[in-house]
């Protein structure tokens, strides 16, 4: 049918080729959506168009049918009633009428057949508008991702990355240095703990130490050590704070005398 000439067209062509054409592919795929929703609309109507030329056949196709039905049975009245010259009259007009009987009955297939063709592209045309709708979005989002890719290459393809590694690992070796340097400072200037405060540390350890031995030697019913001996460790701890008080306390400023 010369309706379905430009459908066909459009579905035999190559999608990804028009694509590769196209100023805007975006444009050109909701184009095609629409010249097949056109196409549709066209065999749609030309459908009803057939349908309602299939219905009117067979009405009068029905008429001429029943009117050779009604001659045969004037015929058989006539004969019945003795007159054989009405009875051939009435035949003379069954045999017209059985004339259009079969020219209406062939026309009837004919269009019918037609009417059936239409009905089946129009399947067709649906089935495909349906797949054509629902590939859309993907080959927009086909053409956008196509779009970027492109874009990001074109961006990559001025830069020497190259150079870009080679910069980068000289920052890094600078950062190294620098980092290196901080620490040799750092332990230059003895940022490590002052010896006085390790042995303080290492006194109070050894005194709770001793607290926790003799609270398990209570619990086991065993005898603690001599109240001497812990007031030895005692005095010792004492002693070891007092003189690192000392030791971090400023000196006082001498007092200045009148008149000097």
């Amino acid at each position: 049918m010369g309706i379905f000439s430009r459908l066909s067209d459009i579905l035999r062509a190559n999608i990804n080729d028009m694509l590769d054409k196209a100023e805007d592919p975006e444009k050109l795929v909701k184009q095609i959506i629409i010249d097949m929703q056109k196409e549709l609309t066209k065999s749609t109507q030309a459908l009803g168009k057939a349908v309602a030329s299939e219905r009117m056949v067979e009405k009068q196709y029905r008429n001429a049918c029943a009117v050779s039905a009604s001659w045969e049975s004037r015929a058989k009245a006539a004969l019945k009633a003795g007159d054989a010259e009405l009875a051939k009259k009435a035949l003379a007009s069954k045999v017209k009428a059985d004339e259009d009987v079969t020219n209406y009955r062939e026309m009837y297939e004919t269009i019918s057949n037609q009417t059936e063709a239409i009905r089946s592209q129009v399947e067709v045309l649906k089935s495909k508008m349906q797949e054509a709708k629902s590939r859309e979005a993907m080959l927009i989002a086909r053409s956008q991702m196509a779009d970027t890719t492109k874009e990001l290459a074109q961006s990559l393809s001025g830069i020497d990355t190259n150079s870009s590694f080679d910069k980068l690992s000289k920052m890094e070796e600078k950062i190294t240095r620098k980092e290196a340097e901080a620490a040799a400072f750092s332990e230059i200037l003895g940022n490590g703990k002052p010896e006085e405060v390790a042995t303080f540390e290492e006194l109070e350890r050894n005194a709770k130490v001793d607290s926790e031995l003799e609270r398990l030697m209570a619990e086991m019913g065993m005898a603690p050590s001599s109240a001497a001996d812990t007031a030895a460790v005692n005095d010792e701890l004492a002693a070891a704070i007092s003189a690192l008080e000392a030791d971090s306390a400023p000196a006082e400023a001498p007092m200045e005398l009148p008149g000097v």
